[in-house]
């Protein structure tokens, strides 16, 4: 395992380059996020460990960022004063492009991978935004209505849009489709469908979680294999998957093991089954969905329960971010914390 630390700033987001297989971005805030400055680290992996070779601060909380998908030195942010900031690793300490629209907190970017032109944020101000780094002014503004911590476009459609919200809602929006009543929404799937908790069995120290109490939703992904697929995590613990085709049935299936709120879920790049979860209770979690099990009916029996195959431990504050490297033998990835910690390691080397 190699670690990094970002010595005086806690860890929000980690980032692996698309570009290079030795090269990680790092989003960081001073004072825990509340109040203070932001840094960006460009960090690479070398023989004698992880080395910084770029940093950029800024005057607020850095929350996300995402590497460019056309440029292999840029890299955006998501800041506490509601800008998004384009940053070159080959120039000085100002951003190359700042765009300001939203009126809160952004708490996410995101790469379209398929359409390499655009890009999208998603805010506390209840919109998510569509951009061009091209233009100064976005394309198109989604209303959620709701505080909106995840927005991710689809790794196979580049015209499918995700979110999820403080609602505890999944909403699905694509762009092909008029604009006039929905404003490109085509679905709104609820992840706690019934207002009526039903507790967990055999959760850890024997603590329910009470899996259908609308609570925060605040991340998801996009599975790289089953283009329908969609994983979500939030403040209830639990880890579930969805598929967008038949938002009637509810959940695949559902992860138990976390303690506290789940910061962050990764699909894995080489894996269809297997996904990261990253957790407030300091550990960092590698899962199996069950999708593989071949007599599993969700429209007959209710959700499937996943693997828990392992948990890294290393981290002592809140983890709140984590990435798969997309490079050379599956199982490499990072994590990020309020430790002021990047940690590099092998999911194969905790997994049972």
């Amino acid at each position: 395992m190699l670690d990094f630390r970002t010595e005086g700033f806690q860890g929000c987001a980690v980032k692996y380059s698309p570009f290079f297989d030795n090269r990680l971005a790092v989003a960081s805030s001073a004072n825990y996020a509340l109040v203070g400055n932001g840094r960006v680290y460009i960090l690479e992996l070398t023989p004698n460990g992880i080395v910084p070779v770029k940093w950029f601060t800024t005057q607020d909380s850095l929350y996300d960022l995402a590497w460019s998908e056309l440029h292999e030195n840029q890299v955006l942010t998501a800041s506490g004063d509601g800008s998004i900031k384009l940053f070159d690793c080959t120039a000085d300490d100002f951003p190359i492009m700042n765009w300001r629209e939203h009126n809160r907190e952004v708490f996410s970017v995101n790469w379209n991978m398929v359409k390499k032109d655009t890009f999208c944020s998603s805010s506390w101000d209840g919109t998510i935004r569509i951009w061009s780094p091209h233009r100064q002014q976005s394309l198109f503004t989604l209303p959620t209505h709701s505080c909106t911590y995840s927005a991710a476009f689809s790794p196979h459609n580049p015209d499918l849009l995700s979110c999820v919200t403080t609602d505890s809602s999944l909403r699905l929006f694509d762009l092909r489709t008029p604009a006039s009543a929905s404003n490109h929404l085509v679905l709104q799937m609820h992840i706690h469908a019934s207002p009526i908790a039903q507790a967990i069995p055999n959760y850890p120290n024997g603590e329910p979680a009470y899996t259908n109490a609308p609570s925060e939703a605040l991340t998801h992904d996009w599975n790289k294999y089953r283009p329908t697929v969609v994983a979500t995590g939030g403040v209830d613990r639990c880890i579930r998957t969805f598929d967008i085709r038949a938002p009637q049935q509810g959940p695949l299936s559902r992860m138990v093991g976390h303690a506290f709120a789940v910061k962050k879920v990764a699909w894995s790049p080489h894996l269809p089954d297997t996904l990261l979860s990253a957790s407030y209770d300091m550990t960092c979690r590698v899962w199996n969905d069950a999708s593989n099990v071949g007599d599993s009916d969700p429209m007959r029996s209710g959700p499937v329960v996943g693997t828990q195959l392992g948990v890294m431990d290393r981290h002592t504050e809140f983890v709140t971010g984590v990435d798969w490297c997309l490079f050379g033998n599956e199982g490499w990835c990072a994590s990020v914390g309020y430790d002021e910690s990047v940690k590099v390691w092998d999911v194969r080397g905790v997994m049972g």
